[in-house]
């Protein structure tokens, strides 16, 4: 897929998903400075009268390492506690999160996402905000120190929204919108569950579920950031099964073919969904139990209709 983000956001974006798809140490490739040469004891000449003490010859390392410190490039991923550089995201999020035992929480200013954009009542009032982030490393230190789904109690939600969306269907940005979504068996896929939320929250942030806008000429038109189709990611933890789902801002007429520009926008998510966040072959299909589903579109209206089958498939 031909990258359409700015060349500070696409070398931040290249550098999110290759750290994570690594799966192994990670080690930073940022450039670092010479090591200065540090004088022998010997070598160091004391005033008349002046006398060493013990420990001034550590004292004097330690100060030129972290004056060398001070001028390298250093990412999270070379030192997690002395890192002074961040990869900047294309857009801002915040991840929300909600379950039984939030209800039960004081509602408090800094945890109520209140916003004039959507009419609150009932379950959005349960929804906590947990932190805002728009930079790789920030995304790092959140996934790091949350609780993964594969051990969230059952009725329990993260929302991963870009920034000024509520996961809610009244927000403007989603009203008009749909999402793809698959079901799987909570036992069966307990051990999947964490990677699968984590590539795709990382395809979401790293904006590579958004396609090139669709021009007269033929030739491939950047996205700009309020044109762009995906609104958030949510994980859902039940009882029985979790539930992985990508919200659009826009919904296609599902009886139209590819040739349709937002079909093939739409289609051209799912198909990334499936392969690289879910790690499922092309044509590999996916029920294989009551509890599990197809990865299917639906828009937000068709989904409150039972029976709907105004859907897309992948």
């Amino acid at each position: 897929m031909t990258s359409t983000l700015p060349p500070a956001a696409a070398k931040a974006v290249e550098h999110t998903l290759s750290e994570a798809l690594a799966a192994a140490s990670i080690s930073s490739s940022s450039p670092s400075s010479e090591p200065k040469e540090l004088p022998n004891a010997a070598d160091t000449t004391l005033e008349e009268g002046e006398i060493r003490e013990e420990g001034d010859d550590e004292k004097g390392t330690e100060e030129e390492e972290e004056e060398e410190d001070d001028g390298r490039v250093k990412t999270v991923f070379d030192d997690a506690n002395r890192f002074n550089v961040k990869h900047p995201l294309y857009s801002q999020w915040t991840l929300y999160f909600d379950s039984p035992q939030s209800k039960l929480l004081p509602k408090t200013p800094s945890s109520t996402p209140a916003t004039p954009q959507v009419a609150h009542g009932g379950w959005m009032d349960d929804i906590r905000k947990v932190v805002s982030f728009d930079s790789v490393e920030e995304f790092w230190g959140l996934y790091n120190n949350i609780v993964p789904p594969s051990q969230l109690p059952g009725k329990a939600n993260y929302y991963l929204f870009k920034d000024g969306i509520m996961p809610a269907w009244e927000d403007p940005a989603n009203k008009n919108g749909g999402k793809w979504a698959i079901q799987l068996p909570r036992e069966k896929s307990k051990a999947a569950i964490d990677k699968m939320w984590l590539y795709t929250m990382l395809a979401a942030i790293g904006e590579t579920f958004e396609t090139p806008l669709p021009s007269k000429d033929g030739k491939e038109t950047p996205v700009p950031l309020e044109s762009d189709l995906v609104t958030g990611v949510i994980v859902s933890s039940r009882p029985n099964f979790y539930r992985i789902a990508i919200w659009t801002r826009d919904a296609p007429d599902t009886s139209l073919t590819e040739a349709d520009p937002l079909v093939r926008r739409i289609m051209t998510i799912g198909r990334h969904f499936k392969t690289s966040a879910l790690g499922y072959d092309p044509e590999q299909k996916i029920v294989s139990s009551g509890l599990a589903t197809d990865i299917a579109f639906e828009s937000h209206r068709d989904s409150e209709k039972k029976g709907n089958k105004n859907r897309l498939t992948v």
